[in-house]
């Protein structure tokens, strides 16, 4: 025992993690002074096969600028002869290899199981959804995409989705997954079970178990083939739109809808422009015509309906599928947004203006791309013709905006269709989600993928474009 009375393992783990931590891809804090590393909560496991001990861990990350977040590691110990992946190694403590265990197929088949038994251990309630039929006689491997989580995959009928960003309250993710399937929705791949808990006293969601989608490509990888090849993409954008209104429809008949100011909604939109122009001055010179669409909607009149939605749709968050068409992924909502805000109603468009951009930045990406160089982003942000620097004068351009505009529209009349109502019908609304998510990515882009800057103010200059009378 260490000099706290924990475990050897334990007392030596916070040193260790405190360089092992931030170079994971999951890790969402990169770049943010990390004080130390310390176990809030802990969950002890039965062993399985080899191992000498298995522990879910739940991390607490503290940082010299701000408040702590919560992460989630599967503890895993072996003799240190035995092997375990080389990546997924943290040390070695008195001869023991500690390690993450989802990297262990012995793991992996035990949380499968315990999932398919409904087991309870060490506080966790591993709860499979009624009539799932679970492939506990495969090997579980790490899908080597996932970034913020991580994901396990047997064969070609099951995925477990791992959070590893914790937080207190039920995740949107398995809350709205749940409300899908008592509604019979085909949209979304079928839940099979989950992993629950606690952090801090409140209920928490640990994972989630579903349906994998064999044989899937995903959204944007077709998209953007499809501009590659300079191929129509209206027929995927058109049953997109359907898909996303047959989800819609679900969630307001299962949760219910309700009513949103609208003028706290343009001063929410108002805070967020400010914070960006104030970060990035190449957004100054839009941000009278931007307030203008803002104060448009602040004057509606009238409460704006609400309802709980995905959130943080894009092309990257559908899938499609051989046989059952397209479905929609990953409910957890706005990576930057607090849990509250993830899992409040918000107004049906938000998701259509996630659509509608996604359609943008795979047909301006391609652009860039055969631009090979960024060039001009100082002149987008002062012009004030729609097309801006990403071509509205060139072919190519032309060609990019086309392709864009035909599958908004596509996608809208897909999407009355089945919700019996236009997004387009309420313009205002819809113009000012779009000019929000636009200044959302400014700040995004800036920071992450600053040869992307001109997608966003493109968009911004479009949106508010006002042709002179």
């Amino acid at each position: 025992m260490g000099p706290t009375g924990a475990p050897d393992h334990l007392t030596a783990l916070p040193a260790l993690l405190r360089d092992w931590l931030p170079a994971r891809r999951w890790f969402a804090e990169k770049g943010r002074p990390l004080q130390a590393v310390r176990v809030a909560e802990r969950a002890e496991l039965p062993a399985p096969g080899p191992l000498r001990g298995l522990e879910v861990l739940v991390l607490a990350a503290d940082f010299a600028d701000g408040p702590s977040r919560y992460y989630q590691l599967h503890l895993a110990r072996r003799a240190g002869s035995d092997d375990a992946s080389p990546a997924a190694v943290i040390g070695t403590v008195h001869g023991e290899v500690l390690y993450d265990g989802l990297h262990d197929p012995a793991v992996t088949g035990w949380l499968l199981a315990a999932i398919r038994d409904g087991r309870r251990a060490g506080g966790l309630d591993f709860v499979p959804e009624p009539g799932a039929t679970l492939p506990v006689t495969e090997t579980g491997r790490v899908v080597d995409a996932e970034q913020s989580n991580t994901s396990v995959r047997w064969g070609e009928r099951s995925i477990l989705k791992i959070y590893r960003r914790l937080s207190a309250g039920v995740n949107p993710d398995l809350e709205l997954h749940r409300a899908l399937r008592a509604a019979g929705s085909t949209s979304v791949a079928a839940l099979q079970g989950a992993v629950e808990g606690t952090l801090g006293g409140e209920p928490a969601t640990y994972g989630l178990l579903q349906e994998f989608a064999a044989g899937s490509q995903d959204g944007w990888e077709r998209a953007t083939a499809a501009v590659r090849g300079g191929h129509p993409f209206t027929a995927d954008a058109r049953a997109l739109g359907e898909a996303l209104a047959d989800v819609h429809v679900a969630l307001r008949d299962e949760l219910g809808t309700t009513e949103a100011d609208p003028a706290a909604m343009a001063g929410y939109w108002t805070s967020r422009l400010e914070h960006v122009a104030g970060q990035v001055p190449v957004l100054a010179p839009h941000v009278p015509a931007i307030r203008a669409v803002y104060d448009e909607v602040a004057a509606l009149g009238r409460p704006v309906t609400v309802q709980r939605v995905h959130g943080d749709l894009h092309l990257g968050q559908t899938l499609r599928t051989p046989e059952s068409g397209w479905l929609l992924i990953d409910f957890e909502g706005e990576p930057a947004a607090t849990a509250r805000e993830r899992r409040a109603p918000d107004a049906a468009v938000r998701d259509v203006v996630g659509m509608l951009f996604s359609f943008e930045y795979a047909a301006f990406h391609h652009l860039l791309q055969q631009q090979g160089e960024l060039g001009g982003a100082g002149s987008v942000a002062g012009r004030d013709t729609p097309g801006g620097d990403l071509g509205s004068d060139t072919d190519a351009g032309r060609s990019a905006h086309a392709w864009s505009a035909s599958n908004r529209d596509a996608f809208c009349a897909g999407y009355a269709a089945r919700a019996g109502a236009d997004p387009r019908e309420q313009a205002a609304l819809l113009r000012a989600y779009e000019i929000d998510k636009a200044v959302y990515q400014v700040l995004y882009e800036t920071r992450s993928r600053p040869t992307w800057l001109p997608i966003p103010l493109t968009a911004i200059a479009r949106t508010t474009f006002r042709p002179s009378t």
